[in-house]
């Protein structure tokens, strides 16, 4: 059996990083023609786990569910769970894989794979889209992330959300940019795109335009320093602007450390 570690990390990877090809293909319109006659299912497993995530690819679009597929086309199957979190961390793992019929399905969906390289702490892309997907992928990340550590056990994340009352941690780009929230409440998280509006946010983190959020997301400009320059605003309890900020580093010291 993989360690508790590699099995929360694992659920980060499969259930909040690996639905972030939907985002690319939402924000790329060009890749659509990569599911033109698309039809297949690729498998993502550990031997050591029941860890699993699975992607369908249709020309309807992509599908991304966790567990196991009945039939999948091809199954891309780790050594161990460790070995699939390298692999998504941006190292190098190889897994073995089975089902030949799927080879075409695979290769549709490789240029999905490879832009996730722009979640990695090297990927500075200067291009403005460039920089804007990467900005809309992490948020997307932090809040799904963070829940699913909730979901996982997470030793920090856990006992906090067990205790906490209905809050709301809200991040929102001004200007039409993209916004993302958390919502905790009794030992229950939920994570969503878009402005939660049933309840006033416990914390809002607002960043000036993607340039700022892009800056500070990135960590080439501390949270400090981002407020006093303008590109970060905080909006409500103090004592929980320092609980989300010391959360966001533990999600990317436990994915990406």
């Amino acid at each position: 059996m993989a360690a508790p570690l590699e099995e929360l990390r694992a659920r980060v990877f499969l259930r909040s990083a690996l639905p972030l090809v939907k985002v690319v293909l939402a924000q790329r319109p060009g890749y659509r023609r990569f599911l033109i006659r698309a039809g297949g299912v690729i498998q993502f497993a550990a031997r050591d786990s029941e860890q699993a995530a699975w992607v369908g690819m249709s020309p309807d679009g992509i599908e991304v569910k966790p567990g196991r597929h009945p039939e999948p086309s091809i199954t891309l199957t780790f050594k161990t769970l460790k070995e699939l979190n390298t692999f998504f961390a941006g190292g190098t793992a190889l897994p073995g894989v089975a089902g030949l019929r799927g080879v075409p399905t695979l290769m549709r969906f490789l240029p999905f794979m490879l832009k996730l390289k722009i979640l990695m702490p090297t990927a500075m892309p200067t291009d403005p889209a460039e920089k804007a997907l990467k900005v809309r992928m992490l948020m997307q990340m932090i809040a799904s992330g963070l829940s699913q550590l909730n979901k996982g056990g997470d030793e920090v994340l856990a006992p906090y959300a067990k205790k906490s009352p209905d809050r709301v941690f809200q991040f929102t780009v001004e200007g039409g940019g993209p916004a993302n929230y958390l919502r905790v409440k009794a030992g229950n998280s939920k994570a969503g795109a878009g402005t939660y509006t049933r309840r006033r946010p416990y914390v809002h983190m607002i960043f000036r335009d993607i340039d700022a959020a892009f800056e500070v997301l990135t960590q080439r400009v501390g949270t400090v320093e981002a407020v006093r320059e303008g590109f970060l605003r905080v909006e409500g309890a103090m004592e929980g602007s320092k609980d989300i900020g010391a959360f966001m580093q533990h999600l990317d010291a436990l994915t990406m450390g």
